[in-house]
C-alpha cells in the first residue's frame, strides 16, 4: 500500500460510517484514489468504495465525471461492472461498486488451465466488444482492472474512471506501463490499444509469461505455448500484439469473432491430447 500525502484523501477507519456506509477495510490505493471494501447498512450488502484523493476532485474532474458515468449507464453487460452510486457524502467524492471476491491480478498468482484462461479471455474480450459496440475505449485494460465474482463470473472495472484520473493526475501516462499499445502510450488510444492490452493479458494466462517491449516473436513462453494451443489462436495472439495498429484487429468484436472458433479448436486439441494419455497411460 501506498502512504497517502495530505493533499489525498483522508484514511478512513475500520468500522467508520460514511453516509449509508460502513468501512470494513482498505483494498487498494493508487494515484487517484484508494478503494475500500464497505457495507451498505440498508440494503445490507458489500460493496467496493473508490474514494478519489482529494487534489484529484475539482470542478473539471466533476464535469469530466458526469459526462463519463452516463456513457457507462449505458453499458449493462454481464461482463461489464456496473456503477451502483456516485455522490458526496460529507466532503468525499464516493463511487460505490458491487464487491467481488478478488481481481484478476490475484488469481494469476496460481496457475490456469487451458480451458480457465480461455473461459477468461473470452468473458474479457464481450465485455470489451460490447464498450467498442457502443464506442467507448477503456485505456487501462490490465487484470487489477478485471475483478472475479461469485462462479469465476469475470467484470471489466474502470471504464471513463481510467481516463478520467489520467486527465486529473499530473505527469501520469494514458494507460499502465506493460499493458499499453506504442501508440497509447505517444497519446493516441483507439480500440486497437484495447486489442492490444487485451492480447497482453491473453498471452500471459495461456503462455505463463509477460510478453514484454518490443514484442517481437517469438516472445518468451511461445514455444511451449506452440505445444498447448492451435495455430489459429497463436495467431489471433500474434495479430493482437502486433506494434502497429494496423496490423491488429479494428476492436475487440472483429478480434472476439476469430477468437471464439481459435479457442474451440484448442479446446478440442487439449481433449484430444488428455484421452490420448489416458489410453497410454
Amino acid at each position: 500500500m501506498i502512504a497517502l500525502s495530505a493533499k489525498r484523501a483522508s484514511v478512513l477507519k475500520v468500522r467508520q460510517k460514511l453516509g449509508k456506509y460502513r468501512v470494513e477495510r482498505r483494498l487498494a490505493d493508487g494515484g487517484f484514489a484508494a478503494v475500500y471494501e464497505a457495507t451498505d447498512t440498508i440494503e445490507g450488502i458489500k460493496v467496493a468504495l473508490k474514494i478519489p484523493h482529494q487534489s484529484a476532485v475539482n470542478p473539471a474532474m466533476l464535469s469530466h465525471f458526469r459526462r463519463e458515468v452516463r456513457l457507462i449507464a449505458r453499458l449493462e453487460h454481464p461482463n461489464i461492472l456496473p456503477l451502483k452510486d456516485a455522490s458526496f457524502i460529507g466532503d468525499q467524492f464516493v463511487i460505490a461498486f458491487p464487491l467481488g471476491e478478488r481481481t484478476l491480478s490475484d488469481r494469476l498468482r496460481r496457475r490456469l488451465s487451458v480451458e480457465k484462461a480461455l473461459d477468461f479471455g473470452e468473458q474479457l474480450l464481450q465485455g470489451v466488444a460490447y464498450a467498442h459496440r457502443h464506442r467507448i475505449i477503456h485505456c487501462d485494460i490490465k487484470p487489477e482492472n478485471v475483478i472475479l465474482f461469485p462462479g469465476e463470473r469475470l467484470r471489466l472495472t474502470d471504464f471513463g474512471i481510467a481516463k478520467i484520473a489520467q486527465k486529473t493526475i499530473r505527469g501520469s501516462g494514458t494507460g499502465t506501463v506493460g499493458y499499453m499499445a506504442p501508440e497509447q502510450a505517444m497519446g493516441r488510444p483507439s480500440a486497437r490499444s484495447d486489442v492490444f492490452s487485451s492480447g497482453v493479458i491473453l498471452y500471459r494466462m495461456l503462455a505463463g509469461h509477460w510478453p514484454e517491449w518490443p514484442f517481437q516473436w517469438p516472445l518468451a513462453g511461445s514455444s511451449t505455448l506452440r505445444r498447448k494451443v492451435h495455430p489459429d489462436l497463436m495467431e489471433v495472439l500474434r495479430r493482437s500484439l502486433s506494434i502497429d495498429p494496423k496490423r491488429r484487429f479494428a476492436d475487440a468484436d472483429q478480434m472476439l469473432r476469430t477468437f471464439l472458433p481459435a479457442s474451440r479448436k484448442t479446446i478440442r486439441l487439449t481433449e484430444d491430447r488428455r484421452r490420448r494419455r489416458q489410453v497410454t497411460g
